[in-house]
């Protein structure tokens, strides 16, 4: 039993991997609406779309803080989901987090905005 099921969930996760890379042109527009939310809070976005020139399969955004603290900032990644959906996930070495699905961009925003704030400033205020 224990077999079946891991075999469903591995042909599952092929399936999406399969629609995520296929799929850069609804992960690029996603990416899009995402920083056009991002912007007014006050953090900067670079599309990083194409995949020849930075050598990562899917499209990311790079949202980061301006001024005194450019060097926190976050990936994100927009991934296929079960049901045919889009979600947004934070890209990188040891993450790959749940931010939102990408129906709501405005709640994907404000957990990257909170994440971020923590890590320029790591205190219980942001959490």
């Amino acid at each position: 039993m224990l077999d079946g099921v891991r075999r469903a969930v591995g042909r599952w996760q092929a399936v999406l991997r399969w629609r995520t890379f296929l799929s850069d042109d609804t992960a690029v527009q996603n990416l899009e609406t995402l920083a056009e939310v991002l912007r007014p809070k006050g953090w900067r976005c670079v599309g990083l779309y194409e995949e020849h020139e930075f050598r990562y399969p899917a499209p990311l955004l790079w949202v980061y803080a301006s001024g005194a603290a450019d060097d926190v900032g976050a990936m994100v990644t927009v991934r296929a989901t079960p049901g045919g959906t889009w979600s947004y996930f934070e890209a990188g070495a040891g993450r790959g987090w749940f931010l939102s699905s990408c129906r709501d961009a405005e709640a994907a925003a404000d957990r990257l905005d909170q994440l971020l704030k923590y890590r320029m400033y790591p205190n219980t205020e942001w959490t």
